[in-house]
């Protein structure tokens, strides 16, 4: 069956800047952001602005050029797709579109159809909805085309939601779609929206996204799954190495450029090694994340368990340096600034924690009384944050 996909030629000016947050956990998915002028000690005045959404969500707002876009799903059945773009400046509504779903969108109630972070080029943003809608536009809100990719793979199927967030590089958008049924990977042509290359992937389903991340001179993805991790490269989707000893299928890996951490027994570093296999740096069994993929700060590695602790280990020997239990549970992965992590509970606690402390130390806290599962966004000094209710900003006063 040939894709439909619903496309429009436009031209583009627009271009990333340092301080935009384009995709899911910052311009290089490490969740570490470029700006440090956060606010440390919160209070009431440190939100500049907050705005009610217009549907669910538990995807990651992004901020590209001034603008804040987030994706929300709203209807009976969550079959009624938003892409919602603001001014940052002041929250005010720049555009809005809808689309209406045409495949599955049944889900966990805890999640929604709309639990894929959005990614952009600086130019375009492309939002992938649990129901494999694919949508890209422009930073004006014009449709570049729409693609419903149950048309083309239409056995894929989860109950409980999709939720992996596509990566854009080497000008292909990446999108993992893994399931109880059908899964596949496969990279997109931004221009149009039609496969460049289409992956089968292991059987399962899977809520984690595609990570980038150097090897030798090459850029690579990383493809989680519970049986691990498969790097290809992202143009032709040709698999470079296989890591084949499981990982978890909630949280998802990140690499600090050098090396790549991955949830399995526990926390396993590899590094790779320029074409060939990687190398095992360490294996720690103690640092296993629940839900909150884990982050590497400086020489540190730091993870969230399901018990609300937050445990800091050596990025050379992965031996635990402390534990912090902080006020979970916790469902979004943390963000760094500076010295500071910023953590999100589910219950809308915020907590910054000093990470230089000898043992950490919560430096900071507020409290948004809303549950808040999605990863927030930094950029231009501010934290962006979403619930399934609202949007907010949090800044210096």
């Amino acid at each position: 069956m040939k894709p439909l996909i619903l496309t429009l030629t436009l031209a583009f000016a627009q271009t990333l800047c340092a301080a935009d947050w384009p995709q899911f956990r910052g311009p290089n998915g490490d969740g570490i952001a470029n700006d440090a002028n956060l606010p440390i000690t919160l209070a009431p005045e440190n939100v500049a602005w907050k705005i009610a959404l217009p549907g669910r969500g538990l995807s990651c707002p992004i901020v590209v050029s001034g603008r804040v876009i987030v994706t929300c799903s709203s209807g009976p059945r969550q079959e009624r797709l938003h892409v919602v773009c603001l001014n940052a400046a002041d929250g005010s509504v720049r555009w809005q579109r809808q689309f209406w779903a045409t495949g599955r969108t049944m889900c966990h109630d805890k999640t929604s159809v709309a639990a894929s972070t959005p990614v952009s080029d600086g130019k375009r943003v492309v939002a992938l909805f649990s129901s494999n809608d694919t949508v890209c536009l422009d930073l004006e809100g014009n449709l570049i085309w729409l693609r419903g990719l149950t048309r083309d793979y239409p056995n894929v199927s989860n109950s409980l939601g999709m939720a992996a967030s596509p990566v854009w590089v080497d000008n292909t958008v990446v999108a993992q779609v893994e399931n109880d049924s059908e899964s596949y990977c496969v990279g997109l042509d931004p221009e149009t929206g039609r496969n460049r290359w289409r992956l089968n992937r292991p059987i399962g389903a899977n809520w984690t996204s595609p990570v980038v991340m150097r090897d030798g001179p090459r850029t690579l993805v990383g493809l989680q799954s519970k049986a691990g991790v498969d790097a290809i490269e992202p143009a032709t989707g040709k698999t470079v190495w296989s890591y084949t000893d499981g990982a978890a299928t909630i949280p998802s890996s990140v690499s600090d450029g050098e090396t790549i951490y991955i949830p399995s027994n526990g926390i396993t570093a590899l590094r790779p090694s320029a074409g060939g296999q990687p190398s095992q740096l360490w294996r720690n069994p103690q640092l296993g994340p629940a839900t909150a993929s884990p982050i590497a700060l400086g020489n540190r590695l730091f993870t969230l368990n399901a018990a609300g602790v937050l445990n800091c280990a050596n990025t050379v020997d992965g031996a635990r340096l402390w534990q912090l239990r902080l006020k979970g549970p916790f469902s979004s992965t943390p963000v760094a600034a500076g010295k500071h992590l910023y953590c999100f509970g589910e219950k809308g606690h915020v907590q910054v924690v000093d990470t230089t402390a000898p043992e950490g130390k919560v430096v900071g806290e507020l409290n948004l009384a809303e549950m808040i599962l999605a990863t927030p966004a930094v950029a231009d000094g501010a934290i962006y944050a979403r619930s399934n209710v609202h949007l907010w900003k949090i800044s210096k006063r």
